[in-house]
């Protein structure tokens, strides 16, 4: 499929992903009223527009300023793949075009959930996922986040956004942060944080701010109660041991709006036995949570399978009779390189 031709240019700064402070600024460089900083807000973030031609309460020389020093930073998605399920993948050009990303759109009967990437390719390299195995080329941009909630066809009936897409979300915590921003401030898409979830494998670092300065809801990626076997899916286990996340997670209350989940992946003969159940809801004992139990989609060179839909069961059965609430996540998307895991633009 053609890729999309509406590429940025890297020589002028994109308006679509400024908070409403560095739009303060942006109007103070093209001579325009302190108030006129609003009006673009509400064009890009309300309004939605793609060209400055319609900002029509902007004096026309004063629009003919920010085209000639800025873009919106609207670009639309390459290439869609549409699964058998519902699920769609699209692929985002992003920086100079050099580099894509994927975001996939999830409908379901009482929401509409899109999948979002917050870096080119991932540092974490974790043993399960495609992403990590394709390396890590950029932090992607709020512009570049922002663009993939904006620019799905969608976008205006999404009900939830999570940050589970490409990349490690606290392992780009400036432009997360501003993204977050902009999606919940009143002057943005003044969405409610409880329809947004951030993942991460827990970079205790950027978990501390995230913890201290938003109230959106976070996944932690957890996959076993073991140091050693944990390791050995993930590498961040060296640096930040799940031990440290859970003690770090005991400081905050997450029993009134704010919610902590843990993502597991079910692996055969690997982290799905009784012993493994038993202790990973004592780990978990005292934090307000669930454990979103995951199938394993299998990826190239890997040799790890996924326990069956009824191992899953009786795990997930186990763990709610020990006192923590367990769901199983339905798999969606796998047809199309869709599913959790599987995103990877190493071959685009």
């Amino acid at each position: 499929m053609k890729r999309n031709e509406n590429l940025s240019r890297p020589d002028k700064e994109r308006l679509s992903g400024m908070t409403l402070e560095e739009l303060k600024a942006v109007a103070s460089r093209v001579s325009l009223p302190g108030y006129a900083a609003k009006q673009l807000t509400d064009w890009l973030y309300k309004k939605k527009v793609t060209s400055f031609d319609e900002m029509t309460n902007i004096a026309a020389n004063k629009r003919e300023l920010l085209v000639e020093h800025y873009e919106i930073g609207a670009v639309a998605p390459s290439e869609v793949v549409r699964s058998s399920d519902g699920t769609v993948k699209y692929l985002f050009a992003a920086g100079d075009g050099s580099r894509f990303v994927e975001s996939v759109y999830i409908p379901s009967k009482d929401r509409s959930t899109l999948c979002v990437s917050s870096q080119a390719g991932c540092k974490m390299n974790c043993l399960f996922c495609m992403t990590g195995k394709q390396g890590f080329s950029a932090q992607l941009t709020a512009n570049e986040m922002l663009n993939q909630i904006q620019s799905v066809p969608e976008s205006e009936t999404l009900t939830n956004i999570v940050f589970m897409g490409m990349g490690e979300p606290l392992d780009n915590t400036d432009e997360l942060f501003k993204t977050l921003e902009i999606l919940t401030a009143p002057y943005g898409y003044a969405w409610s944080p409880k329809r947004i979830t951030v993942s991460t494998v827990g970079i205790i670092p950027g978990l501390k701010r995230f913890l201290n300065e938003s109230n959106c809801h976070l996944a932690v990626s957890l996959h076993s109660p073991y140091h050693e076997e944990r390791l050995s899916l993930m590498p961040v286990e060296k640096t930040y041991p799940a031990d440290a996340i859970i003690d770090l997670l005991h400081v905050y209350d997450f029993s009134h709006q704010r919610r902590v989940s843990f993502e597991y992946i079910l692996f055969e003969g690997l982290n799905d036995s009784e012993r493994h159940a038993k202790d990973l809801a004592r780990l978990l004992k005292g934090i307000s949570c669930r454990v979103n139990l995951i199938r394993f989609h299998a990826i190239p060179g890997v040799k790890l399978r996924s326990s069956s839909e009824k191992k899953m069961e009786w795990f997930r059965d186990l763990l709610n009779r020990n006192g923590i609430i367990c769901t199983v996540r339905a798999s969606r998307g796998e047809d199309i390189f869709a599913a959790c895991g599987m995103l990877s633009t190493a071959k685009k």
